[in-house]
């Protein structure tokens, strides 16, 4: 077994059964969507994080990545993916901040294609590394500006969006399809809340997931 596979596999406090003591906390806490589930259980969480960081890679928490960005705690990820694909499944996903690229494996694994944009260089570079090491073939990255998203491959079936805006971005909106959903937080520091919306041929529907913390979604490129 190459060197590779064996940090894939993991062991000890990164082992696949690590990773099933994960998906059965997820479950107890709402998660019912088992393409979810099984994204989670199937996801090396700790190839993506400081190697340091790696004994903690299973806890339900957000962990740094540098460039001052978290990788999400895993149940916001559960929960943020399970409503964009709850009783549907969509063929073509943006995601809006690639980060480490742990989102954007967990959507590899439960949509057809995802196309993932991430502001700052270093992290596209790092999630490049990670998607190329767990041989994802569905996923396009880009190193962009996710406030503008990427007109060139919309509509999207759906958009997921891992960082707060203070107001809706309504690019992002006009590159929904017609029936699709857009997942993201929405708000400034302390006051933020998880919104679904759907477009309709009338417009837009939206629901409050609940309060979440996300750092904020900044324009521009680094």
């Amino acid at each position: 077994m190459s060197e590779l596979d064996r940090r894939l596999k993991g062991i000890g406090m990164t082992s696949a059964r690590t990773r099933a003591r994960l998906v059965d906390r997820l479950r107890r806490q709402g998660i019912r969507d088992e393409r979810v589930l099984g994204a989670i259980r199937m996801i090396p969480r700790h190839i993506f994080v400081d190697e340091a960081l790696a004994s903690r890679a299973y806890e339900d928490s957000a962990l740094p990545i540098g460039c001052g960005q978290t990788i999400s705690q895993p149940g916001v990820v559960a929960l943020m993916s399970q409503s964009l694909v709850e009783g549907q499944t969509p063929k073509r996903v943006l995601e809006v901040g690639t980060g480490c690229g742990y989102q954007t494996a967990v959507l590899a694994k439960v949509v057809e294609e995802v196309y993932s944009i991430e502001r700052i260089r270093q992290l596209v570079e790092r999630a490049h590394s990670h998607l190329l090491s767990l041989r994802l073939r569905n996923v396009r990255l880009k190193h962009g500006d996710g406030m503008i998203g990427w007109s060139e491959r919309a509509p999207f079936d759906g958009i997921l969006v891992t960082a707060a805006p203070a107001q809706l971005p309504e690019e992002l909106l006009e590159q929904l399809a017609v029936g699709g959903r857009l997942v993201l937080p929405l708000g400034g520091s302390g006051k933020q809340k998880l919104l679904r919306i759907w477009r309709t041929p009338q417009g837009f529907e939206q629901e409050s997931l609940g309060p979440v913390s996300f750092v904020p979604l900044v324009g521009g490129l680094s």
